[in-house]
Parts: C-alpha cells; structure tokens; sequence
C-alpha cells in the first residue's frame, strides 16, 4: 500500500477523484493505478450506484454537474480548481444532502492526487473514457461531502446502465 502524506493534505493544486468501485483501497486496480494520492477520505454523492460485470457503474443527476472532463489534465485541473472557487465565493451552495426522488446516497472515497498529468490519463483509459469519441463512463465534476466539508470533484459515470445491471439501493459495491 502507498503512503500517505499527511502534510500535503487538502492541497489547493491537488485533482480530486471520487472513486466507488475497483480503484478504491483494497481492490483490483487501486495499488497500480493510484501512486500519487496526497490524501484519501470516506466520501458520499447523490446518484444511482449498479452492480456491472465485475466493476460498478454511476449515475448522477444532470443538474449535480459541473462541468465535463476533457482528457486534458492540467486543463481538467484548472476547471476544478476555478469552479471549486466560485461555489465557494457564491451563494449558490453546493448541497449534497438533498437526497430526493430517485437518487440514493453512494459512498465511496475522495482522492486528491499530487500529479494529474501522471495519474489522470491512465485512468481515464482504465474508464474508457474517450473525449470526443464512444466512450464507456464520462467524467464529470460533481459536489461530493466528505465528514467535514463539501468538494468540488471528479467521478466517472455512464448514460445509461445495461439492462443486466442491478441497482445497489444501499449505495455500496460490493454490496455488503
């Protein structure tokens, strides 16, 4: 397991990365895909959470996002960062809590990692994610809650699941 620098944590500059499947700590791809993280937090987002073929899929609603990645690290850092600032300089809040209609609460955990240029593209191919092209999961930046604080961050996740997909309503994969 990589180490943790608690100094660097919350760093202004750092990509945030919900992830809720495979890349989380203990599971198939986190040791290869995930050296780099400054920090690691339990997190929830408002979505819909899918039992896939080995690996969840995530829906979110249309109105929770913020914006679109683009496959461009640094640029996909910077959109991060200067939304991250606006929803705090407004008074629009970002509130994750209104937990209404169909959606459920998912957790996971929030990544910050120190080099996006280094980590980013490989997990964008990991998701198959493809701007511009047919890709299986977008990314899209989304408010997440963590214990103490509301974040601006990245997440991956489909249109539409296939119709074998089964919804985890208790917001978890593996179900437990």
């Amino acid at each position: 397991m990589q180490s943790i620098d608690p100094s660097a944590t919350q760093a202004s500059g750092a990509l945030r990365l919900f992830v809720y499947g495979t890349l989380k700590r203990g599971f198939a791809n986190h040791e290869y895909f995930c050296q780099g993280l400054l920090d690691v937090q339990e997190a929830e987002i408002r979505g819909r959470l899918y039992d896939g073929p080995g690996f969840p899929f995530l829906q979110v609603p249309d109105e929770d996002i913020l914006a679109e990645g683009t496959g461009r690290a640094m640029h996909d850092l910077a959109v991060q960062l200067r939304t991250a600032d606006q929803v705090r300089s407004s008074s629009r809040s970002v509130d994750t809590s209104a937990l209404t209609g169909s959606w459920d609460t998912v957790y996971g955990e929030l990544f910050s990692f120190s080099d996006p240029e280094a980590s980013l593209p490989a997990i964008d191919r990991l998701e198959g994610f493809n701007p511009g092209h047919t890709s299986l999961y977008r990314r899209v930046l989304v408010p997440v809650a963590t214990s103490d604080a509301c974040e601006v961050t990245w997440v991956y996740v489909v249109e539409t699941p296939g119709v074998n997909e089964r919804r985890l309503y208790g917001g978890r994969w593996p179900e437990i």
